[in-house]
């Protein structure tokens, strides 16, 4: 249950939403980035011809890790944006599952964190993978 000496300061709250919108940033750049290069990859591809099919096959798997490096990137972004809308609803540190506070070491380790350890932890059995 949520008690006084485990809800976040305003200072604690100001300091993972700063947090938070630099790594934001941080992954919206690096999203720029990659697919600016995967663009231009694909331009010199269709100029300069593809190649034996050793090439072919290298340019495939180059493909398939931008397109999931982009999908990562993208779900963390969504997951910041997340934590933003629970910081300004007042919702910031508490578990979306069983609305105790998140502890700051999770915090601090995983700023965007949604859920407590023990839903977490629970929420990955049921899913079947891991998340953090």
């Amino acid at each position: 249950m949520t008690t006084p000496e485990n809800m976040l300061t305003k200072e604690q709250i100001e300091n993972f939403s700063q947090r938070i919108d630099v790594r934001k940033n941080l992954l919206l750049d690096e999203i720029r980035q990659v697919l600016a290069r995967s663009k231009h990859e694909h331009q010199v591809d269709l100029i300069g011809g593809a190649g034996d099919s050793g090439d072919v096959a290298a340019a495939s798997v180059m493909r398939d890790i931008t397109q999931a490096e982009v999908v990562r990137d993208v779900e963390e972004v969504r997951d910041i944006v997340a934590a933003k809308q629970r910081i300004e609803t007042g919702r910031y540190g508490l578990c979306i599952d069983c609305e105790d506070a998140i502890r700051f070491k999770r915090l601090d380790a995983y700023p965007t964190a949604k859920r407590c350890y023990t839903c977490q932890v629970s929420h990955e059995k049921r899913q079947g993978h891991t998340q953090p």
